[in-house]
C-alpha cells in the first residue's frame, strides 16, 4: 500500500540496521531517571516484560502517529499519562509483538490484521514500575476508526510526526506526579496542550532520530 513512500522506505530501511539506541532516549529522560539508569549496567533480571506501539498511519498527506492518555487510577503509577498503546506480557501471548498487537486492540481498537510491523526500537527500563519495556512500530495498512477503552483509555490522540519534530514541541518542564513528588526541569514534548515525558518521550526521541532527514537531523542533537 505504501510500498512508494519515500518517507516510510527510508524509516524501514533506518529500522533494518543499528538504532540510535540509549543515546537518543537519553536524551529526554529526566536528571532523576538519568541517575537511575546510569547505576544500572543492565535492567534486572527480574524485570517485568511490557511492549508498546508506535503505530503510525497517514491523514491527508502526512504521517502521524497515536498515543493515548491513560484514565486516572490510583494504582497506576502511570495514571493520567500519555503513552503509546501497550501493557505487560502475558503467556499467552507467546511473541513481544503480540503483547504491542493485542494492547492495541484493546486500547485503541485496532485490529492486529491491519497492522504492519516494520521495526522494533531499543528496549527501555522503567525502574519506577520495574518494567523492561519492548517498542515496536507499524504501519496501519487500512483506514481503522481508533475507539478508546473504557476505564482504561481517557482519550486518544494522533499528532503528525512533524509536529513530535519540531524544536518547539521540545520542551523542559516541572512535572508534578501523583506522590505528590516534583521532577524538575524535565525534558518533554508538547503535543496538543499535552505533556508527553518519561519513557513515552524517550522511546519518542529514538523514534524521531530515525524518521528525521539527516539535513534535518543535527536538530535533535542539541
Amino acid at each position: 500500500m505504501f510500498v512508494a513512500d519515500p518517507w516510510l522506505n527510508r524509516l524501514r530501511a533506518r529500522l533494518s540496521g543499528p538504532l540510535p539506541g540509549r543515546a537518543a532516549q537519553y536524551r529526554m529522560a529526566s536528571a532523576q531517571r538519568l541517575e537511575e539508569l546510569q547505576h544500572l549496567p543492565a535492567p534486572p533480571p527480574d524485570a517485568r516484560i511490557a511492549c508498546v506501539l508506535n503505530l503510525l498511519h497517514r491523514q491527508g498527506d502526512e504521517w502521524h502517529t497515536v498515543l493515548i492518555r491513560r484514565t486516572v487510577n490510583p494504582r497506576d503509577r502511570h495514571s493520567g499519562q500519555v503513552s503509546f498503546p501497550g501493557g505487560r506480557w502475558e503467556e499467552s501471548d507467546r511473541m513481544l509483538v503480540n503483547v504491542a498487537l493485542r494492547e492495541a486492540e484493546e486500547e485503541i481498537g485496532v485490529p492486529s490484521s491491519a497492522v504492519e510491523i516494520i521495526g522494533q526500537l531499543t528496549e527501555l527500563y522503567i525502574p519506577v514500575s520495574h518494567f523492561l519495556v519492548y517498542p515496536f512500530v507499524g504501519v496501519l495498512r487500512e483506514a481503522v476508526p481508533f475507539r478508546p477503552q473504557m476505564g482504561e483509555v481517557e482519550g486518544i490522540l494522533t499528532p503528525p510526526i512533524s509536529l513530535l519534530g519540531a524544536a518547539e514541541s521540545r520542551k523542559v518542564a516541572d512535572i508534578s506526579l501523583a506522590s505528590g513528588f516534583v521532577l524538575r526541569n524535565t525534558p518533554c514534548f508538547d503535543v496538543e496542550g499535552h505533556v508527553v515525558w518519561g519513557a513515552t518521550a524517550m522511546i519518542l526521541s529514538e523514534f524521531l532520530e530515525l524518521a528525521t532527514p539527516a539535513d534535518e537531523r543535527q536538530l535533535l542533537l542539541i
